[in-house]
């Protein structure tokens, strides 16, 4: 992309270019042939030219380039050049007089050839201008005003005006633009000034306006239509030429380069922005004020967003929202139908023939001028929009190279979008660069994860949840191969104080931070070799103090090997370490659990009950069971031992419209550490305790609900022996 511009070249608002030398629309040729038209013809009477363009075609540069190229003549050759636009003065007063008054001025530096005609002048403005009804009281003054307009011979103050034009030998040129943006009303009042006064010698009119305004303005005036009225004033008209489509383009990324300047360049993939342009925002660029419109809508709103989001999609967007504002304020508030991904699954919920039902029916609502380009258009930048058209199907698998690119169609990254800054509580992309800068130090790494982690989202989530989640999109090759150890080192180090209840998944499509932590554990590992990971993998472990998220990358590393409830092994080559490995550095962590049971912090590890189930398994029950009967002598410790236990899920009937979330404690799952008989005597005790934490309350509660439910003959873990429970006890309160 281009670092600079001149400045010349760079579109604004409602204003022309001058200078011909610097066209890019092929107007100048045009122009320079007009001028020496005009220069050089010998009209017996007055001749009206017309140029016919839409509102931001260029008339107005071309005018310009006509004056320009007329100032390169002699001084002979050179006609007057008046300058009148009406719409400086829409509003005020009558534009007939307005008109004379910018005439006279114009003629009064050649006083000595036109001394008779500007004398006569402000006669006939007032002659033909619209005579008002003087609303005073009745008196002289007034029949004296009106007097003076009735005695007025306007054939001879006209016949006396065109034989001073005819002396004075001098063409004048009059130029009126911005016709089009008239009221209906001053448009008719304007041509009815210029009919009476078209005929004038050695005078040209060049007018400029769109012709299908002006000619809805006209309609039915005098009695005819419109478009036969105004043939009856214009002689010569023109169309204006239409702008050059390469040229359009050519400025338009011009200006581009200027407003992307700074964008990130693995954000901006040229196939992709050529495939989105043609298909769809090509076919909005038609005038220059198309251009004008867009680069200075993007001008304020991309650098709020730069390097939040993907540069071509932002422009796609915006494009839409100029031009199409209906299908933007459409996706705006429609997010779930193309952001994302869908299947052709049978089980997909809601199906693909559902979306294509709910697609079609928005389509058909939105008001789109021309449905080919915009719906080509959304099929490029909404793959979701593309596979419910009949496209290509993605799959989840692109949901990381989405978030990762700043694409619109990642739900994670869409509102940014539409609201211009990164949402709060949202990791932007800078903040993951610079998060990967400093992995190479361990210490300024769990620092900053520290950090996140004490930082809450609306949602009530952590910051370092969405970090953890924004982090694996970039394992694959942009964080450095220094960067590895570093990370898997502060994730056993410090990684239990990232466990948090808030950021757990409630349900079995979501997972909490050691599963998001582990995977970017194993996608950095697999970048190298296995003797290389094994000693990474052993020395943080040797020097990591997070027992909950050690056990957890040995438990996962267990699984590939077909252990812990799987029944089949992974292959070679997706296993982090081989057999005998795995097997030491089981033996290391069983240290690790057994060595934090004496010293009395076990206790206090995130998802105890994971840690306790795998030191069974390394160890033998008994030993498990010794300590934790040592433990819970204390009151204290057995109700921080249930907190550990206590796990809050969602459930959701088919009448729900919403998940409902729910505490559950099932005593059976202590079952394989103590005697659950002897703790529910102590619970039911312990209930009663004025120093407990709600959270501690809840746990007791759960535990001594479940642990009736058990006797009754109910399963806790069943939500239809739940729903019945619930119902019981309605009934018998009622």
């Amino acid at each position: 992309m281009m670092d600079k511009i001149d400045n010349d070249n760079m579109l604004q608002p409602d204003t022309p270019l001058t200078d011909p030398g610097k066209d890019r629309l092929g107007y100048a040729q045009f122009a320079s042939h007009l001028a020496d038209s005009i220069c050089k013809m010998t009209p017996p009477e007055g001749l009206v030219i017309a140029i016919y363009g839409v509102w931001g075609s260029g008339k107005t540069t071309l005018l310009k380039f006509v004056e320009k190229y007329i100032d390169q003549k002699t001084k002979e050759e050179k006609p007057i050049i008046m300058n009148f636009n009406p719409w400086w003065f829409s509003g005020h007063e009558d534009l007939t007089k307005r008109f004379f008054n910018q005439l006279q001025a114009s003629l009064r530096k050649w006083r000595t050839k036109f001394k008779n005609l500007l004398e006569r002048l402000p006669d006939f403005a007032d002659a033909i201008s619209e005579v008002p009804i003087p609303i005073v009281k009745p008196g002289a003054k007034a029949v004296k005003a009106i007097t003076k307009a009735v005695i007025k011979d306007v054939p001879k103050l006209k016949e006396a005006i065109a034989n001073g034009l005819r002396d004075g030998q001098k063409r004048v040129l009059i130029i009126i633009d911005d016709i089009d943006r008239l009221t209906s009303e001053e448009i008719r009042q304007l041509f009815c000034v210029i009919k009476a006064v078209a005929d004038f010698p050695n005078v040209v009119y060049l007018l400029a306006f769109d012709k299908d305004v002006v000619v809805k303005a006209l309609q039915e005036t005098q009695g005819i239509p419109g478009e036969a009225y105004l043939e009856k004033i214009v002689q010569v008209p023109f169309e204006l030429p239409l702008p050059d489509k390469i040229s359009l383009r050519q400025l338009l990324f011009e200006r581009l380069d200027v407003i992307l300047a700074n964008s990130p360049s693995d954000l901006f993939d040229e196939t992709y922005w050529g495939n989105v342009y043609y298909d769809g925002i090509d076919y909005f660029i038609n005038t220059p004020r198309d251009i004008v419109r867009l680069v200075n809508t993007l001008s304020v709103t991309y650098p709020a967003v730069a390097g939040e989001v993907n540069p071509v999609d932002f422009i796609a967007i915006e494009a839409i929202r100029v031009f199409d504002p209906s299908v933007y304020d459409t996706i705006r508030r429609n997010s779930n139908l193309f952001a994302g991904h869908v299947t052709d699954s049978p089980s997909s919920y809601p199906s693909l023939d559902a979306f294509r039902t709910i697609h079609r029916d928005l389509m058909e609502r939105i008001k789109i001028k021309n449905p080919v380009p915009v719906k080509s258009l959304l099929s490029r930048i909404f793959p979701k929009f593309d596979s419910v058209q009949g496209g290509v199907m993605y799959g989840s698998d692109w949901d990381s190279e989405w978030r990762k690119q700043c694409r619109i169609c990642s739900p994670e990254i869409f509102p940014i979008y539409f609201r211009l800054t990164v949402p709060e509580g949202d990791i932007s992309t800078n903040e993951i660069k610079n998060f990967i800068e400093i992995a190479k130090d361990s210490k300024a790494f769990e620092e900053k994860l520290l950090e996140f982690a004490k930082q809450k989202r609306p949602d009530g989530t952590s910051k370092v949840r969405i970090l953890l989640e924004r982090l694996e999109d970039y394992t694959d090759k942009e964080i450095p191969d220094e960067c590895i150890q570093p990370i898997v080192k502060s994730f056993f180090n410090i990684g239990d104080h990232l466990l948090s209840p808030e950021d757990e998944g409630h349900s079995i499509f979501e997972s909490g931070n050691d599963v998001r932590m582990g995977r970017i554990i194993w996608q950095l590992l697999k970048r190298l070799d296995e003797l290389n990971r094994f000693n990474m993998i052993k020395e943080s472990i040797l020097n990591g103090k997070s027992i909950s998220t050690i056990v957890h990358e040995i438990t996962v590393e267990g699984q590939r090997h077909g252990k812990y409830g799987v029944d089949k092994p992974y292959l070679e080559e997706d296993r982090a370490v081989n057999a005998e490995h795995l097997k030491e550095l089981e033996s290391i962590v069983l240290e690790k659990v057994r060595n934090a049971a004496q010293d009395n912090s076990l206790l206090q590890t995130p998802h105890l009950s994971s840690v306790l189930y795998r030191w069974s398994d390394w160890a033998s029950g008994d030993e498990v069971k010794q300590w934790i009967d040592k433990v819970i002598k204390d009151d204290n410790n057995l109700v921080a031992l249930l907190e550990k236990f206590l796990q809050k899920t969602s459930s959701q009937s088919m009448d729900d419209r919403v998940s409902r979330f729910e505490y559950k404690l099932n005593p059976k799952w202590l079952e394989p550490f103590t005697d659950i008989n002897h703790v529910f005597d102590r619970v039911n005790k312990l209930v009663q305790y004025d120093n407990l934490t709600d959270r501690q309350k809840i746990a007791i509660k759960s535990f001594i609900r479940e642990y009736n439910m058990i006797q009754q003959g109910l399963n806790p873990d069943s939500p239809f022996d739940r729903k019945t429970l619930d119902t019981n006890r309605s009934i018998s309160n009622n």
